[in-house]
């Protein structure tokens, strides 16, 4: 039994759904979102709730339920409350610039990197050092953020590279330190 699936939806004030086919619509205060409602799941609304029934019990159908649900759902918050990932950049040299709608990353290469947003996000750069990416659809900022990540992750021994705020990195101790003193005399 999907557990995901069979929790209701309660819609915040401004949000409207509508389906028409295979194509639930999401309007709300942010923008409008298209989620794909997959195979054998259908919506029922109920005043201001949403309920995903499934057609049969086959073991797709039940999987096909809680993922639906749960895109629909992550369309309802993205066009009501939005989505925002914020990341840090640590290392001497890091920094990070605004280059009309792409950030250009100065991450310790010769060379700087250049993250051009995915479609529907927005970047933008708090001081030299701080990056938040925002916008309505959670993949596309999740993606885009997974992306600047990437240029440089961080390291386990200093922890230099470019992370989330609050993502614990845990960190190795080095070489020397391990040896513990037992040097040849």
């Amino acid at each position: 039994m999907s557990r995901i699936g069979n929790k209701h939806i309660v819609l915040p004030a401004g949000v409207t759904v509508t389906v028409n086919g295979n194509v639930a619509t999401v309007t709300g205060p942010k923008g409008t979102l298209n989620v794909t409602l997959n195979d054998g799941v259908s919506l029922k609304m109920e005043e201001n709730t949403i309920i995903c029934t499934r057609r049969d019990e086959e073991k797709q159908t039940k999987q096909n339920h809680g993922t639906t649900r749960a895109n629909l759902n992550n369309a309802i918050v993205g066009v009501s409350a939005g989505y925002k990932k914020s990341l840090e950049m640590r290392g001497i040299g890091f920094k990070a610039q605004m280059q009309g709608n792409d950030v250009v990353l100065w991450a310790g290469y010769s060379h700087t990197v250049t993250i051009k947003p995915n479609e529907g996000v927005k970047i933008s750069v708090q001081d030299l050092t701080t990056i938040h990416v925002e916008g309505i659809d959670k993949q596309a900022v999740g993606q885009t953020a997974a992306r600047i990540r990437e240029v440089r992750r961080p390291e386990p021994y200093l922890g230099k590279g470019i992370r989330y705020v609050h993502e614990y990195v845990a960190t190795k101790e080095g070489k020397r330190a391990a040896a513990g003193g037992t040097a040849k005399k």
